[in-house]
């Protein structure tokens, strides 16, 4: 059952962080998904960003809905705190949330199913609003905890496991989310922890609502020829828009790197990082070239990953609303309680 703890022995020679902490301190309970399932390398993703970012599990708040996706906040940061929500509903529980304790850092779970069916308006409205939280939508295209009917992110005349295709068009969460105005958008593969782990790390250092749709084949209804979620089709049609890495915010190192040219540049640990210049056509910043772009290589059945989106400029939630930096739980009765002429005066203003 998920409940199963892992054994808790840690080698005294595992490295440590900048909180003191190893690796298996971001770990969760055992996972019952099934063996292979891409949802796990996301677990695995998330574990390893959080732990190099030296981010506390216990500062970290886990939501999801319903769905294989929706039960992996238990194999990850164990001692986070979690709301396991109904389906579809996770992204006003996060609001929710969020609003009363800033404090913390949000991540909501959730799959194609639980995000683009029956929670696709909550999903919307959470982009909208701007929700300070990163997102993720671990995709298979299927319902697997119902015997992998269609989702609807399943493309059109994919194949199921018993051979018949899909007649529907899909929602793409990626463009989806760039057209209502999400702040961050990316896609990863989970088969492909080394451009999704730096990925995961910028969203979560994002501020606002950022979205990562990361394909995550169902090894038991979706992992056959003729799916268009499957390991193999997903790495033969994959295409990364820029290299991914992240680094976190020091003295800005200035160099110049020319079109096509391949440069070593020392970073603030001492490490000296490789760049080149790819895709220079590519500006995650352009909105409309970003939707041409995915669409261009969709038509082409190129799943493009990447940093696809990002808008800085807009204010988060909280600096919208001008809510409290204090945890709500943290304020006095006096604060909290607006009293009666409050009220009554905010009553008098809907008569």
């Amino acid at each position: 059952m998920s409940f199963i703890k892992k054994p808790k022995i840690t080698h005294p020679g595992l490295p440590r962080n900048a909180a003191g902490l190893t690796l298996r301190d971001y770990e969760g309970a055992m996972s019952t998904l099934c063996a292979g399932c891409g949802h796990d390398s996301i677990s695995s993703a998330i574990m390893q960003a959080y732990f190099e970012l030296a981010i506390e599990p216990h500062r970290v708040a886990k939501v999801s809905g319903i769905g294989c996706s929706s039960k992996t906040p238990t194999y990850f940061l164990g001692g986070a705190h979690g709301f396991n929500s109904v389906h579809g509903r996770m992204p006003s529980i996060a609001t929710g949330a969020n609003a009363a304790n800033r404090e913390l850092q949000y991540i909501g779970v959730s799959g194609d199913g639980d995000s683009l069916s029956i929670g696709l308006g909550q999903f919307a409205h959470a982009i909208r609003r701007n929700v300070n939280m990163m997102y993720l939508i671990e995709n298979n295209g299927v319902y697997g905890l119902t015997k992998g009917q269609f989702s609807a992110s399943a493309d059109r005349g994919s194949k199921a496991k018993k051979g018949e295709a899909n007649p529907y068009s899909p929602i793409d969460p990626v463009l989806l989310a760039i057209s209502l105005g999400c702040t961050f958008v990316g896609r990863g593969f989970s088969g492909d922890k080394e451009h999704l782990v730096p990925l995961i790390k910028s969203a979560i250092s994002h501020s606002g609502f950022a979205l990562l749709d990361i394909i995550s084949p169902c090894v038991t209804f979706n992992d056959h020829e003729g799916s268009t979620k499957s390991y193999a089709h997903t790495r033969a049609h994959m295409r990364e828009t820029v290299h991914a890495d992240y680094t976190s915010v020091h003295e800005e190192i200035v160099s110049h790197v020319e079109p096509g040219e391949f440069k070593k540049i020392q970073m603030h640990d001492g490490s000296r990082v490789g760049f080149k210049r790819v895709d220079e056509n590519f500006d995650p910043t352009d909105r409309i070239g970003a939707i041409s772009y995915i669409e261009s290589h969709r038509a082409k059945g190129e799943v493009v990953t990447g940093l696809l989106y990002l808008e800085e400029s807009t204010s988060e939630m909280h600096h919208v609303l001008g809510s409290s930096e204090t945890a709500m739980s943290e304020l006095p009765y006096e604060k909290l309680n607006p009293g009666a002429q409050n009220l009554e005066r905010i009553q008098a203003r809907w008569r």
